[in-house]
Protein backbone atom coordinates (compact mmCIF):
# COMPACT_ATOMS: atom_id res chain seq x y z
CA UNK A 1 0.00 0.00 0.00
CA UNK A 2 1.26 3.48 -0.95
CA UNK A 3 2.10 5.88 1.45
CA UNK A 4 -0.82 8.84 0.82
CA UNK A 5 0.68 11.86 -0.70
CA UNK A 6 -0.37 15.78 0.37
CA UNK A 7 -1.53 16.31 -3.29
CA UNK A 8 -4.32 14.11 -2.93
CA UNK A 9 -6.49 17.15 -3.65
CA UNK A 10 -6.07 20.88 -4.90
CA UNK A 11 -6.39 22.26 -1.78
CA UNK A 12 -3.86 19.96 0.37
CA UNK A 13 -1.63 20.11 -2.27
CA UNK A 14 -1.69 23.92 -2.61
CA UNK A 15 -1.62 24.25 1.02
CA UNK A 16 1.95 22.03 0.98
CA UNK A 17 3.55 24.09 -1.96
CA UNK A 18 3.02 27.00 0.30
CA UNK A 19 4.45 25.46 3.03
CA UNK A 20 7.52 24.06 1.34
CA UNK A 21 7.91 28.04 -0.17
CA UNK A 22 7.68 29.30 3.42
CA UNK A 23 10.07 27.24 4.93
CA UNK A 24 12.52 27.34 1.73
CA UNK A 25 12.11 31.33 1.51
CA UNK A 26 13.29 31.19 5.75
CA UNK A 27 16.77 29.48 5.25
CA UNK A 28 19.27 31.98 5.97
CA UNK A 29 22.01 33.05 3.51
CA UNK A 30 25.09 31.19 4.47
CA UNK A 31 23.35 28.01 5.79
CA UNK A 32 21.86 24.89 4.25
CA UNK A 33 18.77 22.75 4.40
CA UNK A 34 18.06 19.34 3.58
CA UNK A 35 15.14 18.08 1.83
CA UNK A 36 13.90 16.22 4.72
CA UNK A 37 14.24 18.68 6.88
CA UNK A 38 12.52 21.36 4.69
CA UNK A 39 9.83 18.49 5.09
CA UNK A 40 9.44 18.31 8.25
CA UNK A 41 9.88 21.92 8.97
CA UNK A 42 6.63 21.98 6.89
CA UNK A 43 4.65 19.58 8.98
CA UNK A 44 5.32 16.74 6.34
CA UNK A 45 7.20 14.58 7.39
CA UNK A 46 8.43 11.91 4.95
CA UNK A 47 7.55 13.86 2.13
CA UNK A 48 11.43 14.68 1.07
CA UNK A 49 11.01 13.81 -2.22
CA UNK A 50 7.53 16.06 -2.66
CA UNK A 51 10.16 18.92 -1.45
CA UNK A 52 12.15 18.57 -4.79
CA UNK A 53 9.22 17.92 -6.70
CA UNK A 54 7.98 21.88 -5.44
CA UNK A 55 11.26 23.04 -6.11
CA UNK A 56 11.57 21.77 -9.50
CA UNK A 57 8.67 23.08 -10.70
CA UNK A 58 9.86 26.80 -9.37
CA UNK A 59 10.08 29.01 -12.37
CA UNK A 60 13.44 29.67 -13.65
CA UNK A 61 13.36 33.46 -12.53
CA UNK A 62 12.17 32.74 -8.96
CA UNK A 63 13.92 34.88 -6.33
CA UNK A 64 13.21 31.82 -3.68
CA UNK A 65 16.37 30.28 -2.24
CA UNK A 66 16.03 26.91 -3.74
CA UNK A 67 20.26 26.69 -4.00
CA UNK A 68 20.11 26.04 -0.32
CA UNK A 69 18.62 22.84 -0.03
CA UNK A 70 20.65 19.62 -0.24
CA UNK A 71 20.44 16.27 0.47
CA UNK A 72 21.05 14.16 3.83
CA UNK A 73 24.41 13.67 2.86
CA UNK A 74 25.76 17.23 2.62
CA UNK A 75 25.55 16.85 -1.29
CA UNK A 76 24.17 19.08 -4.18
CA UNK A 77 21.42 16.66 -5.80
CA UNK A 78 22.45 17.62 -9.03
CA UNK A 79 24.67 15.34 -10.70
CA UNK A 80 28.30 16.47 -10.01
CA UNK A 81 29.61 18.29 -13.02
CA UNK A 82 26.44 19.27 -13.91
CA UNK A 83 25.43 23.27 -15.25
CA UNK A 84 22.96 22.68 -12.61
CA UNK A 85 25.53 21.38 -10.01
CA UNK A 86 27.63 24.12 -10.55
CA UNK A 87 25.19 26.93 -10.57
CA UNK A 88 24.45 25.19 -6.59
CA UNK A 89 27.50 25.06 -6.00
CA UNK A 90 28.62 28.70 -6.82
CA UNK A 91 25.49 30.43 -5.26
CA UNK A 92 26.32 28.63 -2.19
CA UNK A 93 29.89 29.30 -2.09
CA UNK A 94 29.15 32.91 -3.05
CA UNK A 95 26.83 32.79 0.35
CA UNK A 96 30.07 31.87 2.25
CA UNK A 97 28.93 27.86 2.44
CA UNK A 98 32.35 25.72 1.78
CA UNK A 99 33.04 22.62 1.00
CA UNK A 100 35.03 19.40 1.51
CA UNK A 101 35.24 17.83 -1.87
CA UNK A 102 31.01 17.68 -3.01
CA UNK A 103 30.05 17.83 0.84
CA UNK A 104 29.03 20.98 2.74
CA UNK A 105 29.84 20.29 6.32
CA UNK A 106 25.87 19.52 7.59
CA UNK A 107 27.65 19.91 11.53
CA UNK A 108 28.67 23.37 10.67
CA UNK A 109 26.06 24.61 7.70
CA UNK A 110 22.78 23.28 9.00
CA UNK A 111 19.73 25.30 9.20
Amino acid sequence: MSKPTPTDTATSRQDARHSIIQVVGAIPKGRVCTYGRVAERAGLPGYARYVGTVLKQLPANSSLPWHRVINGQGKIAFPVGSDQWQLQKQKLEQEGVGFCGERVSLRQYLW
